[in-house]
């Protein structure tokens, strides 16, 4: 099997970032909704939540990951199996990093817009790609292209 040509590598960065693009974009509309859906439950104190709702609350919106597991004795008995840590700093929030991935994945989506231009001029000046490979390369510039005029 012949390995995938220069378009079909650019073809498909093209269109793997802009579905990861519109993944984001679901998760925050996620993150959105139970966090608003708890807090709504809480200030009208909906009779089928528990007293750990507040808690609850709490985790889905703050998080806090660490890289490496620091043991110190304070927080002996408050740090969790998935290395979360307690306390956990104020105003970083799960929808907050979320939001922070929009812009880097911008850049790399016009990163990757910019190369498979580059790769179609190249295929279609050659004549050595396909009508069909050429016209999926279109298609993923032309969604790449609307979703960074989008974010513009």
């Amino acid at each position: 099997m012949a390995p995938p040509s220069a378009l079909s590598i650019a073809t498909q960065s093209v269109t793997r970032l802009v579905k990861e693009e519109s993944y984001y974009h679901k998760e925050q509309a996620n993150q959105e909704k139970r966090i608003q859906k708890l807090q709504g439950d809480i200030d009208n104190n909906n009779p089928e939540l528990d007293s750990n709702a507040p808690f609850m609350l709490k985790q889905e919106v703050c998080i806090a990951f660490i890289t490496t597991l620091t043991y110190t004795p304070k927080f002996k008995s408050q740090v969790c199996s998935h290395e979360l840590t307690w306390p956990l700093p104020p105003q970083q929030t799960a929808l907050e990093e979320t939001k922070k991935v929009f812009g880097p994945l911008v850049e790399r989506i016009t990163e990757a817009v910019q190369k498979l231009e580059e790769q179609i001029a190249i295929s279609e000046s050659d004549g050595t790609a396909p009508e069909e490979e050429l016209k999926k390369a279109k298609e993923a510039l032309e969604a790449g292209k609307k979703l960074t005029e989008k974010e513009e």
